[in-house]
């Protein structure tokens, strides 16, 4: 089969963490269509059996024999085609993430991962030992190097090493890569460069799907042996599409590659490669015509509200809730929440609840029910301002006579957290929490109040890119679905008469270039300034963000879509007497 072509099937699969029974029927499923469809392999993405992260499920003896028992069944359905997928492998009461070559029904492969990120959301250091040795999978002639994810991340130069020092036709990546604002694009020419240095075509699984705070894009790549781009799997879908690649093409290439050959020449090894062999692929003389749909790639807003979508409706339903519940504020936050779970859950599956004090604006309750009209969802309208005056009255005479302040401001945001809290306690809805980026880390938000709930749908968007987002959801519609009012009107918590967001905050746009700079890329308060903020401002935005960290670590997970989010991204101390003004 040397001169022939090799048919790769990219199985991207959206798996459930712990689900291995579920996880191994798409798997055996993807292999029953790729065999059917004349592939000779088909690739899975990491940690295929046991979905990604297991974290401390790891710790578990009793987990990692059921994975190990899963990959054993599944080699028994891989017959006549190589099938890669991730899985852990455990030996002498160590762990390793690890990738399975199944062939002709049974493990006739395993290679352990080299390189264990750990930083940002990856702890892999904690569970995992690291691998010593690369792998080269020999079937018959054709070679198939094989990596896992963080191994072609590094300053290393895995792919080269299994071209060089084992004639690998093609490097094969199985991942499991989260999603980020921009990351496709780091991502892609990542694969580009190794792909283009390497002279080998670059196969790349992606997971897709929500895992908790995690979303998976899929948008599994595979590039030839120049870097081009061949083909490349839906955005947040799952997906099998198939790439042909000619060996001999590759191979004639490199045989004339001048630069090639001084490259590989002059390589010095760095890792050991072990050459494996597996049973040899099928000379087939025709395949089935495999016609793939023309994909187009969604723009950066589209990209982010498809993450939205994804995360918010896998944490639902794999977490076995049918129902959301939500307060609308008429706001534009909670309207953007609002619509991403319609968009995630079906207009059937979502409650909204207008719940206006005597603070509350008439505009701000029809435009709560303007959304609810044009998202079909169930609307409850819940007025509150009895049960403030009761809290008052109860009060009082603790209270006596002191000035009204936040203390009462926040008991409307209670109360009507605890109203979203009894529908969902009611009826087994999920409720959702609806604030961004921007409040959760000054900590304009009520603990208890509006920051209750199981999940937190746009905690790591922008304010800025709230509005972005809700354009962009409005282009998709011939009548905007979220109300124009809703998106020009000046945002305000409605807390006290005449109450505006920058009667206590910069402007949003403002503010957002602070605590990105701050919380995303760690500047302290001298070079911030030196951006061309007012000293004192950026002294008290970073003052807020620092007393506000008790509030983010008791609030509901949610989506993470920029490149440094709160929680397992950015981990600080809540007792902490250290300020970056320091450095």
């Amino acid at each position: 089969m040397q001169n022939a072509s090799i048919r790769f099937a990219l199985a991207q699969i959206n798996t459930t963490v712990g689900d291995i029974t579920g996880n191994s029927r798409k798997i055996e499923q993807k292999i029953a269509q790729a065999t059917e469809a004349g592939a000779d392999v088909v690739v899975f993405p990491e940690l295929t059996i046991t979905g990604y992260p297991p974290e401390d499920l790891l710790l578990n003896t009793h987990f990692l024999a059921d994975n190990l028992k899963a990959v054993q069944n599944i080699a028994t359905k891989s017959q006549d085609i190589l099938t890669i997928l991730g899985f852990v492998d455990y030996e002498n009461n160590l762990r390793y993430n690890a990738l399975a070559a199944l062939k002709s029904g049974r493990l006739a492969a395993i290679y352990r991962k080299i390189v264990l990120p750990n930083y940002g959301v990856f702890d892999e250091r904690r569970y995992f030992e690291s691998g010593k040795k690369l792998v080269c999978l020999d079937a018959d002639g054709v070679r198939l190097g094989v990596t896992i994810c963080e191994d072609i991340w590094t300053e290393g130069h895995f792919p080269e090493e299994l071209v060089f020092q084992a004639d690998a036709d093609v490097v094969i990546n199985i991942s499991a890569s989260p999603f980020h604002v921009g990351k496709r694009t780091i991502r892609r020419e990542l694969i580009r460069e190794h792909a283009s240095r390497s002279r080998a075509p670059l196969v790349y699984a992606n997971l897709v799907g929500g895992q908790d705070e995690l979303v998976f894009d899929g948008h599994s790549t595979i590039l030839d042996h120049h870097g081009e781009l061949v083909r490349y799997g839906r955005q947040f879908e799952e997906d099998l599409f198939y790439v042909d690649l000619s060996l001999e093409k590759i191979r004639n290439e490199r045989r004339a590659d001048m630069g090639y050959q001084q490259r590989r020449a002059s390589w010095q090894n760095h890792t050991p490669v072990d050459v494996i062999s597996i049973p040899a692929f099928e000379n087939k003389a025709s395949r089935p015509e495999v016609v793939e749909p023309v994909q187009t790639e969604l723009s950066l807003s589209g990209a982010t509200y498809q993450a939205l979508v994804l995360g918010t409706r896998d944490y639902i339903q794999k977490n076995g809730f049918q129902k959301a519940v939500l307060g609308l504020s008429g706001g534009i936050d909670s309207a953007l929440c609002a619509t991403i779970a319609v968009d995630a859950l079906g207009s059937e599956n979502v409650i909204g609840i207008a719940m206006p004090s005597a603070y509350s604006s008439d505009h701000s309750v029809n435009d709560a029910e303007a959304l609810a009209h044009n998202l079909n969802i169930e609307y409850q309208l819940l007025p509150i301002k009895n049960l403030v005056e009761t809290y008052q009255e109860t009060l009082a005479p603790v209270f006596k006579d002191l000035p009204e302040g936040i203390a009462e401001e926040n008991i409307q945001a209670r109360i009507r957290g605890n109203l979203v809290m009894a529908l969902s306690n009611k009826f087994n809805y999920l409720a959702l929490t609806t604030g961004n980026k921007s409040e959760v880390s000054v900590g304009y938000c009520t603990l208890y109040g509006d920051m209750a709930g199981g999940f937190a749908i746009i905690k790591d968007v922008p304010k800025v890119q709230v509005y972005e987002l809700a354009e962009y959801r409005n282009s998709l519609s011939d009548k905007p679905v979220i109300p124009l009012n809703t998106i020009e009107k000046p945002p305000s918590a409605e807390l006290k008469p005449d109450q505006l967001d920058q009667d206590s905050l910069p402007p949003y746009d403002v503010l957002d270039q602070i605590l990105q700079a701050y919380v995303e890329q760690d500047l302290d308060e001298a070079r911030i300034a030196e951006l061309g903020f007012p000293a004192e401002q950026v002294h008290e935005i970073i003052r807020l963000v620092d007393r506000s960290e008790y509030k983010r670590r008791q609030s509901a997970p949610g989506v993470k879509i920029t490149a440094r989010s709160f929680g397992k991204d950015r981990r600080m101390p809540i007792t902490n007497r250290y300020h970056l003004k320091q450095k």
